[in-house]
């Protein structure tokens, strides 16, 4: 029976849909020459349906993960995928009317739609937030793998919480009325000059950029993880055998990730494009590189004492009832 068959049903199947999406999307921008907001009208759904694979399905493996409250995971699971796709279902049709998806308010119809996509997302914050309570509390043997699912998910909902800053009118929306009530840009209007693939704004501050960074630790923490315990069957990388090790490097790594999120969220509200850092975000961004190298410095040649291998989480046991990132 293959591995992914254990993973969360309807996120899979998702998931699938958003494959399908992002090659529909993928032909609409081959086809279809309209602009909409200073981009091509599919990069929306394009760039919505890769992260959702991407979302979706690690969502799907960390439900298979738990061993308690499964029937409260899968009933998470299934809201996030849910309300998942109402939310595209309504980018993509507003694609097809070649109207804005976000922040629109140009006539009710549109403001509902908006309204409606501000609905899912709510419901699909909290239901990855019950899933995080959930990898809280699970039993799971390797606490390097423990913590890497943990600290992925906790920054990833930080991550999603930055698009409730994006629905906030900016100055100018609040001095008169405008069809549109909030922005991703800060300092500057949406739809200026950007950055290729990303769109990401090059003369303001983006807060794109942070939810990007957040939400995407929920993939990279993991296969931090998986990478390290790769490397620890070779013999010249034999100290990553030792679960203690692991885990200080994960937990190092969470936290330069974490600082790093909170530079690039703090670099955007102060209007200031993500690849024209000033002075003092350069000199922010030295000081995390520093403090991440010699905090990896000393997790490699901390003592470890006896007993290498698997450090357990209070409550655990070595049943073959518990889960480990990796196999």
């Amino acid at each position: 029976m293959p591995l992914w068959s254990s993973w969360h049903r309807p996120l899979v199947v998702f998931s699938a849909s958003m494959a399908t999406l992002a090659v529909v999307s993928a032909i609409g921008l081959a086809v279809d020459d309209r602009v909409l907001v200073g981009a091509p009208i599919w990069f929306k759904p394009f760039k919505f349906s890769v992260s959702f694979i991407a979302y979706g399905l690690s969502l799907a493996w960390m439900l298979s993960l738990l061993d308690r409250g499964q029937k409260a995971g899968w009933w998470a699971g299934t809201v996030v995928a849910v309300a998942s796709l109402a939310e595209m279902v309504i980018i993509t049709g507003q694609v097809v009317r070649g109207k804005r998806s976000h922040f629109n308010q140009q006539t009710p119809f549109d403001e509902a739609l908006f309204n409606a996509m501000a609905v899912t997302v709510v419901i699909l914050w909290l239901g990855t937030l019950l899933i995080a309570v959930l990898l809280l509390r699970a039993r799971i043997a390797d606490r390097a793998s423990a913590w890497a699912l943990r600290c992925g998910i906790t920054l990833a909902l930080a991550g999603a919480a930055i698009g409730f800053l994006m629905t906030r009118p900016t100055p100018a929306q609040e001095r008169g009325s405008s069809p549109v009530v909030g922005a991703h840009s800060v300092g500057v209007p949406d739809g200026g000059p950007s950055m290729p693939l990303t769109g990401w704004s090059t003369t303001g501050g983006d807060l794109r950029v942070p939810h990007f960074v957040g939400m995407h630790a929920l993939q990279l923490l993991p296969l931090l993880l998986m990478a390290l315990t790769a490397l620890a069957a070779r013999p010249r990388f034999d100290l990553l055998a030792d679960g203690r090790v692991r885990l200080r490097l994960v937990l190092i790594a969470s936290a330069a990730y974490a600082a790093a999120f909170a530079l690039v969220t703090w670099q955007a509200l102060r209007g200031q494009p993500l690849i024209h850092p000033d002075g003092t975000t350069l000199t922010a961004a030295g000081l995390i590189l520093a403090a991440t190298a010699a905090g990896t410095f000393v997790a490699l040649r901390a003592p470890t004492g006896p007993g290498s291998g698997p450090v357990q989480t209070p409550g655990s046991t070595d049943t073959d009832d518990d889960k480990e990132l990796v196999a």
